[in-house]
Formats: structure tokens, sequence, C-alpha cells
């Protein structure tokens, strides 16, 4: 399938979808790229590209507006940059990758329909227990070629470690650095860029400046919850079917 004006607006609107919740969008990228035929060999690579442009872009737009917490950070990044690094090292098959994470997403996804409440308690992180779950996210983001955002933003808010917008501006740096980790991985065994990575990277850009304002400035927190639960869908959806 030839990429032209249709791939490029769908991915105009991952890009945008995915950065108002503070995402990278790789597994969209990931699932337009299957429909297009293009091998995991190119996609893994562009997709964590795409995610490191986007990700980035969000982070900045969560933080200036002060939804970003450093410790919680910190202790889940030091637990997820080595094992994202080593998880770029091996290989899975499309199949149960796809399958195995896409179930998870779309179970995890429904909870933010039923439980859309605002005003929850937030609790206190044990930070050992953060150090594991970001060794745990970090390992499958780098085998599988995402940023783990699509992990980690339901599993914060579900264990009431944060609220929605501190999330967004957290999984946003969590997915920028565990996608450089993966990244780093791949270039070691060798990877060469095509000419419409500088398209796609542009567009990426526009949709994730776009779609990271309207997240931080301009949606409420119950909206922005829904938004995270769609996505989610999207996503596990395109997963399980590509």
């Amino acid at each position: 399938m030839e990429i032209g004006i249709l791939f490029f607006s769908v991915l105009f609107i991952i890009a945008f979808l995915y950065a108002s919740v503070g995402h990278g969008g790789a597994s969209g990228y990931l699932a337009l790229m299957g429909i297009w035929g293009i091998s995991q060999i190119t996609a893994k690579p562009v997709a964590l590209t795409l995610n490191c442009v986007v990700s980035l872009i969000a982070f900045l737009s969560f933080y200036k507006k002060g939804f970003f917490n450093w410790k919680l950070f910190l202790y889940l990044i030091l637990g997820s940059i080595p094992f994202a690094y080593l998880g770029g090292t091996f290989s899975i098959s499309d199949k149960y990758y796809k399958i195995i994470l896409g179930i998870l997403l779309f179970f995890t996804s429904i909870r933010f329909f039923i439980d859309q409440k605002d005003n929850e308690k937030i609790i206190e992180a044990n930070y050992y227990y953060l150090m594991i779950t970001g060794a745990i996210i970090g390992f499958i983001s780098g085998l599988i070629g995402i940023g783990g955002g699509i992990i980690l933003s339901p599993f914060l808010l579900l264990m009431k470690w944060s609220d929605i917008k501190t999330t967004s501006g957290i999984s946003a740096l969590f997915i920028f650095v565990n996608s450089i980790a993966g990244l780093f991985a791949i270039f070691q065994k060798g990877f060469t860029y095509s000419s419409e990575m500088i398209i796609m990277a542009s567009i990426a850009i526009i949709g994730g400046v776009i779609g990271s304002m309207i997240g931080s400035h301009f949606v409420s927190n119950a909206m922005l919850k829904k938004v995270l639960a769609f996505v989610l869908i999207i996503a596990s959806i395109k997963l399980i079917l590509v």
C-alpha cells in the first residue's frame, strides 16, 4: 500500500490525540504502519523516533503548567532505562506481543469509562514498587517498540499514585527516555532512516504541539480521562487486529 495523503492524515490524528494525554503514540504508529504493510524492522525505530518527538513536546506543555512529579518519575526511570535497552536487544513475534498488549490495554481502558471521579485521594507511592514497575514497563517498551505510556498512565491512575494531568506529564517524559534507550539498542544493531521520515516527523510535530497544548491548557480532568480511555481502546483494537 503506497504512503500518501491518507497515511499522513491518520498520522497527524494519532500524534494529536496521543499528545493530548501525554503519550508519544508509538502503538498507534506501529498499527498504522502495519496496515500499510511496513515491516516491523522499519516500523519499530520509526515509531520510537516519532515517539521521542511527540512525547517531548507533550512533556514540555504539561511541565510548564506544573503537571509533573520528579520523585515519581525518577524512581520509575531508574528501573526502566536499563530494561528498555535490554528489551530493545530482543525480538518477539508480532502476533503474540500485539495480542497480549492489546488485551491488557482493552481491559485497563474500560475502567476509565466506569469510574470518572476526579476527587479521588492520591496515595503516596512505595518507591521500591515504582522501580519494579519501571523495570517491567521499560522491558516491554524496548521489546515491542513503544515508550510505555499506554501501560504506565492507567497503572498510575489505578494505583492512585497520581492525578490525571500529572500522570500525563510523567508519562510523556517516561516515554521520551524509554524511547531513546530503545532506539540506542536498535541503532547498535544497525538501521538507516528513509527520506519519508522527515515528512512523518514534521507531521508528528505539528500534531503533537496542537494536541499537547489542548490537553494541558483547555481540557478538564474528566474529559482527559475519557480521551485517555478512548485512546487506549483504539490502541488495543489496533494491536489485536493488525
